[in-house]
């Protein structure tokens, strides 16, 4: 008897068609897109969407024309659960002057929903969990930017969330504040199992805190999936270095099908169709009295993947 195959997880966030309009401007056109449970990375250039779609998803801006579920309840119907379901880590700052920070967080534990004692002692938890507990009782006015995106953090998870919304979590950090937020993202993901949207213009935050994205473009999906079976996807890569007239070698390369990447060295990626090989490169050199100096394998990168699906060249 055989085993019938597992089935897919239902999503925690479905959009069906979802139109968002500003006067004549659209930031989200016709958009059709679920998340999967677990860490899902929402990519995109600044003003892709990104924003926009989490704040529709809250219920803070009414879509023109589709429909959107979070946790599988209708968003144009129950926002007011799914807030009290969902923890929100906004991009800019939020604070209210002159409180304290376990003040500032428990208020909002029972913003939530929350009793007063038990989202006191719910602050007092969250705040020694993103590194705040030995200032929780300073005034968030003179925290510096680290520690007010860890504020946040803080606020998001007061109530105990099933699903996290983090837009920009590392905005302003240092390489140090930066490193210990994204394990803090990983930490809740795997250890703690709350599903997470993680919005970023920054590809290495995501690829180091999920497992899959939904990337953006100009308010439309450019591509979603698996980061991993995205990269594979991929063409043969290589990394070149040459002498000689690089712009001639390119347009010649991408004569014949060969994409073309430059990067902050001296070195080109190339992505070489599938019939295609060194041999080739090498021929394309030797036409136009191009010295290759240097030609190495590489592996497809989210950068690439990125690249590809905005149509950068």
């Amino acid at each position: 008897m055989t085993t019938p195959p597992a089935s897919e997880p239902d999503p925690v966030v479905r959009l069906e068609q979802v139109t968002v309009r500003y006067g004549t401007q659209d930031a989200l056109r016709d958009v059709a897109v679920t998340f999967s449970p677990g860490a899902v990375g929402l990519l995109g250039p600044n003003g892709a969407g990104k924003s926009t779609m989490l704040k529709a998803l809250l219920g803070f801006v009414k879509p023109t024309t589709g429909r959107m579920q979070v946790l599988g309840l209708d968003v144009a119907s129950r926002s007011l659960q799914i807030r009290a379901r969902l923890g929100y880590m906004p991009e800019s700052d939020g604070h209210i002057p002159d409180m304290n920070a376990v003040s500032f967080v428990a208020y909002c534990g029972q913003l939530a929903g929350l009793p007063r004692s038990d989202a006191m002692q719910r602050a007092h938890e969250v705040l020694y969990y993103v590194g705040l507990g030995e200032v929780r009782y300073r005034n968030i006015e003179t925290y510096s930017t680290g520690m007010k995106q860890r504020i946040k953090l803080a606020q998001a998870l007061v109530h105990d969330p099933d699903l996290l919304f983090l837009d920009e979590p590392t905005n302003g950090m240092d390489p140090k504040g930066r490193e210990e937020m994204l394990d803090l993202v990983t930490d809740l993901a795997t250890r703690k199992g709350v599903n997470l949207i993680v919005s970023s213009h920054l590809l290495p935050d995501v690829e180091a805190t999920c497992d899959r994205i939904v990337l953006m473009h100009q308010g439309t999906i450019a591509t979603q999936g698996s980061i991993a079976e995205l990269k594979e996807r991929r063409r043969q890569v290589f990394e070149v270095r040459i002498k000689g007239d690089i712009e001639t070698f390119t347009r010649a390369l991408e004569a014949e099908g060969v994409e073309c990447h430059g990067t902050d060295q001296d070195v080109m990626r190339v992505f070489l169709t599938a019939d295609q090989g060194p041999r080739d490169l090498f021929g394309v050199a030797a036409r136009h009295q191009i010295q290759v100096r240097h030609l190495r394998p590489s592996v497809p990168t989210l950068e690439d993947v990125f690249a590809e699906a905005i149509g950068e060249e």
